[in-house]
């Protein structure tokens, strides 16, 4: 680890815009951009299906719960930890995919624990 908090590291966009810039200044042809640029909508679009699919999982299950006979708190966790999942599918999609892969952890340990109290 480099000891940097996230919010000193750039958005992935500005890592690419970044490659494309040494590129150019070398003479390259980019194609390491091109390398970079692919992981990088790789991970925005893993970021925000992952999440996306939790958080309607979460909703669901929320629902679900609710119309059951479940105490209170459980579809209250499952609801707080799709909402969770939700914003890491945002973040996800803007490229701030560390913060959404811990909220998609974050999230997915709330639905686990209204799963316990159930």
């Amino acid at each position: 680890m480099s000891g940097r908090a996230d919010s000193d590291d750039p958005p992935l966009d500005e890592r690419v815009d970044a490659a494309d810039a040494d590129a150019d200044a070398d003479g390259e042809d980019g194609e390491g951009a091109d390398d970079v640029g692919h992981e990088v909508r790789r991970a925005r679009w893993t970021a925000l299906g992952s999440g996306s699919v939790l958080a309607l999982a979460g909703a669901a299950a929320a629902v679900l719960r609710l119309a059951g006979s479940a105490p209170v708190l459980v579809p209250a966790a499952y609801a707080c930890g799709a909402a969770v999942c939700a914003l890491a599918a945002v973040l996800g999609s803007r490229g701030r995919t560390r913060r959404a892969l811990w909220l998609l952890i974050a999230g997915l340990m709330t639905m686990a624990l209204g799963d316990q109290f159930d």
